[in-house]
Order: C-alpha cells, then structure tokens, then sequence
C-alpha cells in the first residue's frame, strides 16, 4: 500500500484527500486487505456456496400476451409524444 494507490483511487473516486486523509484512507484499506486475508484461511471445504442467507423464490409470472388494438391508448400515459413517438431526455453526452 503506497500513497501513489491512494491517490490513483482517490482520482478514480473523484475524491481530492488531504495528507491526514490519505494516510487515514490508507490504514482503512490495508486494514481490510488483511481481513481479507483472515478470510482466505478459513476452511470452506465442503460448504456450499449461497447467494443469500434466506431461501430465494422466483415470484415471477408467466409472460403472458395481450392484444391491444389501440395505438394511442398504450401510449396515453407518455409523459411527452412527438410525431408518434415517446420523447425522452438525452443520456449521451
């Protein structure tokens, strides 16, 4: 852990640390690096994996078809509609 790795995080994070806090970000991180490390030495042999502590059910439905006929009325709630078309703002920059 060297103070260039912080600094490169910090950029990243589009954090600006001042020189208490980078040593302060820098006892964090080798402080969960090393409980990472604790992890790695526990015995998993035999224990299966899980994505969640409680049973996880699929509560989906079945797709399910339905004909509407009426262009205009599937488009009724649009916030904003120019020549047939859903307006919506712009996401490229």
């Amino acid at each position: 852990m060297n103070d260039e790795w912080i600094d490169e995080i910090g950029i990243l994070a589009k954090l600006e640390l001042t020189g208490k806090e980078r040593e302060r970000a820098k006892k964090d991180v080798e402080e969960m690096l090393g409980y990472i490390d604790r992890l790695k030495e526990v015995d998993t042999r035999g224990v299966e994996p899980i994505c969640s502590v409680f049973p996880v059910h699929n509560v989906f439905r079945e797709d399910e078809e339905i004909l509407v006929e009426n262009r205009e009325d599937i488009l009724a709630n649009a916030p904003k509609m120019q020549d047939g078309a859903v307006v919506v703002p712009k996401t490229i920059v």
